[in-house]
């Protein structure tokens, strides 16, 4: 306990010191941490160092639950769905582009598979935290681009958990692989296990939650609600160990199911205090793997890691935002701001070393690459500009025409946005139902006819002096045989349905979205193949990408496999969608407000009125927002209430979260002024703290005779009667009228200076 003790005294110490100089140095705290964790960690033998590094780590996987579960409280399926298609093309094309981008790196190192693939998942998580910071601090959180960097980073973060629980399986199953499908079959049961996990948080979500919280309201303290909360945490975090993930998803979901509550802002303002805590320790901790020696012997990674995030992000990122329908000048301000890696990369690579499948030199040079690429990121963020404006001089005009203009001047009509929904459910329907199918065939050729096969036929034959296993090889021709008109299906269904024709010709911005349609369900498709021939073979991974790939051309091209689509679709298909899921899905509700307005350039932004505001006090008239900033203010919440559409009346009340409709330009001056237009700190706070003294009235004080509001006595000396002793165990409260008289007792508050002003007066 002692060495606890002095480990965390250490350790909060040196922190609170480091994120001092580092707040001073305007850099991300989340650096100040991971230097701290540097400095007191055994790899420095000129300083103090943390003895006992088995409790610190505990505490550090105690930080990851919370800063998952706070994450979880900034979730919600109604953000996501507000969101559209758009940030979920991007953050899906950049996570998958920087993965395999990481993994091929990996691969050039000689690095082995799971080094490479969990060094993947690490480069492809940007830091939501230091974006954020970065654009707080160079005045651009107001602007457009900016929500969109921060809509796709929340998506990255959800795909992040899923990315864990698939890194989990991966290792798990890669430590002792029974066959050459051990990986599919444990990542196919990981993702009935996820299933289930998502089922539960939304019934508990929905129902259990909510409706408890709600019923204990009147009962509930903010002292309950942080131990309630927390417990739920941890309780969920039980759930999801039991089920087979990690602790750290079953926070997150518990996080998410308390977000949909009423009581999700208070709860995020409670526990922040014990995230920051607990969060410290953790980064803390990351810095205390960080080894001079290894970060000297692997310099060349860390340049090579750090080039490839800058310049993977830049091009990448751009891609993946253009391909959402952004025209290039916002996508490249986009991908340019997502140039570097953070909380997430820490998190998988303890995931990593935990789970003993990467290598210990991974973990600090990836903090490395963290740490540079977080002192790049606000240059990357002003190195947008000049290089669109290169790339505007260099490009052909006609180029740069299409790809300026591609998402400007285009507003999604109420009809349109009802054909994508159309859309998506049918291709989402439809791709549900292929894989479903494919994926039965499959495990009936492996469960079934594989063992027939070995009852009748030689294990292998050679074949040009290659040994092939005859039954591997007619299973899997099988299996693609059969699976083939189901796959064609699944890529080609839809792709020229009246929904998808009318919105490729009505706007060139939904071009890209319906083309990654398209892809995705390519990918998909080739998955099943690669699956099927990973099974059944040796070959390496490459060789089997390029067989699926064919194989998916192969099937496209194929007019015979489009009639027996189009045969087991009318099969298949039309029994499994009835009249009441497609009138279900027809008549679903439109948002009942819109978060942008694309035409103009408008859209809403939140901004939470300081404590030592001037505007405070004030109303929204007298404030005349309108006519100085050219915004309007949609909405004020204010604890548990929400003022919609607010009068001119309405007063402003420090900590409330206006919510403001304009441009970029207007959004952030409005924001700069808020900021600035502050009440002076008082420099004499500290001399005017109020005292409570009595005065007694003898037959030379100037206020016997006179009435309270006659003596002056708050007027001209700035203090207040607060009653007259008269013997009782209460003081006497007076009005304006009392008439002191000789020898009253008078009880009189104010300020040390007003005081002594009045006893010289009296005396």
């Amino acid at each position: 306990m002692e060495a606890l003790i002095l480990d965390l005294t250490l350790i909060l110490v040196v922190a609170g010191a480091v994120t001092l100089l580092f707040k001073k140095l305007k850099q991300p705290l989340v650096l100040g941490y991971i230097v701290a964790g540097f400095l007191v960690s055994p790899h420095m033998p000129y300083l103090a160092s943390v003895v006992d590094k088995e409790n610190i780590q505990t505490w550090a996987d105690i930080g990851v639950l919370f800063l998952l579960f706070a994450l979880g409280l900034d979730f919600s399926f109604k953000k996501i769905l507000k969101m559209g298609m758009a940030p979920a093309i991007a953050a899906c094309s950049i996570v998958f582009s920087m993965m395999l981008l990481g993994t091929l790196v990996g691969k050039a190192f000689g690095w082995s598979q799971m080094n490479c693939i969990f060094l993947g998942g690490m480069l492809a998580m940007s830091s939501t935290t230091i974006i954020y910071k970065a654009f707080d601090d160079m005045g651009l959180r107001q602007q457009r681009f900016a929500s969109l960097v921060m809509s796709v980073l929340i998506l990255e973060d959800v795909l992040a958990i899923v990315m864990m629980v698939m890194l989990s399986t991966i290792a798990g199953t890669s430590a002792s692989p029974a066959d050459g499908g051990g990986v599919g079959q444990e990542i196919l049961m990981s993702t009935l296990r996820l299933g289930f996990i998502l089922i539960l948080w939304f019934v508990v979500g929905i129902f259990l939650i909510p409706l408890f919280l709600r019923k204990t309201r009147k009962l509930m303290t903010d002292e309950m609600l942080v131990i309630i909360s927390l417990g739920l945490c941890f309780l969920m975090a039980v759930i999801a160990t039991q089920a087979g993930f990690s602790s750290a998803f079953g926070a997150f979901v518990m996080g998410s199911i308390l977000a949909e509550t009423i009581e999700a802002d208070k709860i995020i303002r409670l526990v922040e205090p014990v995230k920051n805590l607990f969060g410290a320790v953790f980064f803390v901790s990351v810095g205390m793997l960080v080894d001079p020696q290894i970060l000297v012997t692997q310099w060349l990674p860390i340049i090579v890691l750090t080039l490839t995030i800058l310049f993977g992000q830049a091009v990448f990122g751009s891609t993946g935002y253009m391909l959402s329908g952004q025209p290039l000048k916002t996508a490249m301000r986009c991908g340019f701001s997502m140039a570097q890696i953070g909380e997430f990369a820490f998190i998988i690579a303890s995931l990593g070393l935990t789970l003993g499948v990467i290598g210990d030199f991974l973990y600090p040079i990836v903090v490395a690459v963290s740490v540079v690429t977080t002192f790049l990121t606000p240059y990357m963020i002003r190195a947008a500009g000049p290089a669109y404006e290169l790339l505007e001089r260099r490009m052909p005009k006609q180029w740069l025409r299409r790809l300026n203009h591609l998402g400007e001047s285009h507003h999604a009509t109420a009809s349109e946005q009802n054909l994508w929904k159309r859309l998506l459910t049918q291709i989402s329907v439809n791709t549900v139902i292929y894989s479903i199918l494919s994926s039965a065939t499959i495990a009936l050729m492996f469960t079934v006819v594989k063992p027939f096969f070995a009852q009748l036929l030689p294990e292998s034959l050679s074949i040009f002096g290659f040994q092939l296993s005859i039954i591997n090889l007619l299973t899997g021709l099988l299996a693609v045989l059969f699976i083939s008109p189901f796959l064609r299906a699944m890529i080609m269904k839809k792709n020229h349905s009246q929904e998808f024709r009318a919105l490729w010709m009505e706007s060139r911005m939904n071009r890209p979205p319906l083309v990654f349609t398209v892809l995705a369900r390519i990918f998909i498709a080739a998955a099943f193949i690669f699956y099927v021939v990973n099974h059944l073979s040796h070959f390496k991974s490459a060789f089997i990408v390029a067989i699926a790939l064919v194989a998916i051309v192969v099937m496209v091209m194929s007019r015979s496999l489009k009639h027996r689509s189009i045969k087991l679709e009318r099969m298949f298909v039309q029994n499994l969608r009835s009249k009441e899921i497609q009138a279900q899905v027809q008549g679903r509700k439109k948002p009942l407000f819109e978060g942008h307005l694309l035409d103009r350039d408008i859209h809403i932004t939140d901004f939470i009125v300081p404590d030592d505001s001037a505007w405070t006090g004030h109303t929204l008239s007298q404030l005349n927002i309108g006519q100085r900033f050219g915004v309007h203010v949609s909405s004020i919440l204010r604890g548990r209430q929400r003022l919609n559409i607010p009068t001119g009346d309405t007063v402003i009340f420090p900590g409330d979260r206006i919510q403001v409709i304009g441009s970029d330009d207007q959004l952030q001056h409005f924001a700069t002024v808020l900021r600035s237009e502050l009440i002076p700190e008082d420099a004499e706070i500290e001399k005017r703290e109020m005292h409570l003294r009595k005065i007694v009235l003898d037959g030379d004080s100037p206020f016997i005779g006179k009435t309270l509001k006659e003596s002056g006595l708050r007027e001209e000396y700035n203090c207040m009667v607060v009653g007259i002793e008269e013997g009782q165990q209460d003081l006497t409260i007076i009005d304006a009228n009392h008439l002191f008289e000789h020898g009253d007792i008078v009880w009189v508050v104010g300020e040390d200076d007003d005081l002594k002003r009045l006893n010289e007066i009296k005396s």
